[in-house]
C-alpha cells in the first residue's frame, strides 16, 4: 500500500470508478436492457462525469475507446478477466501486462483475485508480479478481492469479506474492491481491517435508486472510500442523475433520501 490521494483516481480521498468489464465478465446479456451500451463510446461520455474518478475496463476497450477520451477520463486498466463460460475452478486469465497498460496510459491497474479458490496460489504470485511492476511505473493497485471457490459457501459473509479487505493490505493492493457484507457495521469491521487501504464497495446487480444509494450511504457512513460500481449507473435510463446523487453521498456524505431530493 503506497498514499494515493494525489492520484488521479482518488478525488478528495473519495474514489467512484465507473465499470466496463462486464462484456467480458457477463458477456453482452447485461446490455441487454440497455442495447445502446453495447457501444462503448456511450460509457466512455457517461465516465466525464465530475463524481468519476475512473473508468475499469479491459485492454481492447482501452485501446480502442480511451485515446478519444485521455483529457476527460482516468483510465483503470483490468490486467485479468475470464468469460462467464468458464466452467472450472474460479481463476482469472492475464489479458494485459503492466508494461503495455502503461504504454496505454493508464492511471492505475486492476486485477482479481479469488482467495480460496483452487488457483488462489498462483493468483497470488501472478498478483506479486503485477503489484511489484505497477510501483516501477508509480501505478497505483486496485483488487477486485473476491473470495470465491468450491469450499466457500458464502462470499458475503461479514467474516468473509473482512479477511477480503485485509488479504488485499497484507498482499499490498493500494485499493479493494469488496462486496457489501449485508450492514453498517459489518462494512466497518471490514474497513478496519483494512488498516489505512482504501476500501471501495462493488456496485452489483440493478436495483431502485433508493435502496442503491442507501447502501453506498451505509457503506460510506462505515469508513468505505467510495464505490466501484457498473450496472447501477448505465443500466439506468438516466445515468447522470444517479451519478449525481453519488457525488453527494460519498463526497459530500449526504443521506439517500437528500441525495434524491438535490437532483429531482
Amino acid at each position: 500500500m503506497i498514499p494515493i490521494d494525489d492520484s488521479p483516481i482518488v478525488r478528495d480521498g473519495k474514489s467512484l470508478i465507473l465499470a466496463m468489464d462486464h462484456g467480458l465478465e457477463h458477456g453482452p446479456v447485461d446490455f441487454d436492457e440497455v442495447p445502446e451500451k453495447l457501444d462503448p463510446v456511450t460509457v466512455f461520455e457517461t465516465a466525464t462525469h465530475d463524481a468519476v474518478t475512473s473508468i475499469a475496463v479491459q485492454k481492447g476497450i482501452a485501446e480502442g475507446y480511451y485515446p478519444s477520451y485521455e483529457d476527460d477520463v482516468n483510465l483503470l486498466l483490468k490486467l485479468n478477466g475470464t468469460s462467464n463460460m468458464w466452467m472450472g475452478e474460479p481463476d482469472s486469465a492475464i489479458n494485459c501486462s503492466v508494461d503495455y497498460a502503461a504504454e496505454i496510459g493508464a492511471d492505475a491497474v486492476g486485477f482479481t483475485v479469488y482467495s480460496g479458490s483452487n488457483h488462489e496460489v498462483e493468483m497470488y504470485e501472478e498478483f506479486r508480479e503485477i503489484h511489484e511492476k505497477a510501483r516501477e511505473y508509480g501505478l497505483p493497485v486496485v483488487m477486485w478481492s473476491y473470495p470465491r471457490g468450491q469450499g466457500l459457501k458464502n462470499d458475503t459473509k461479514p467474516s468473509t469479506i473482512s479477511y477480503a479487505t485485509r488479504i488485499a493490505l497484507e498482499v499490498g493492493a493500494d485499493i479493494a474492491k469488496v462486496k457489501y457484507p449485508g450492514s453498517s457495521d459489518a462494512m466497518e469491521h471490514a474497513c478496519k481491517a483494512a488498516g489505512d487501504m482504501k476500501v471501495v464497495m462493488s456496485g452489483g446487480s440493478k436495483t431502485s435508486d433508493y435502496d442503491f444509494l442507501s447502501t453506498v450511504e451505509s457503506a460510506v457512513n462505515a469508513g468505505a472510500s467510495g464505490l466501484a460500481v457498473g450496472r447501477n449507473v448505465w443500466q439506468r435510463e438516466n445515468p447522470t442523475r444517479i451519478l449525481d446523487a453519488l457525488e453527494e453521498v460519498i463526497y459530500e456524505e449526504a443521506t439517500a433520501d437528500a441525495a434524491l431530493e438535490a437532483t429531482e
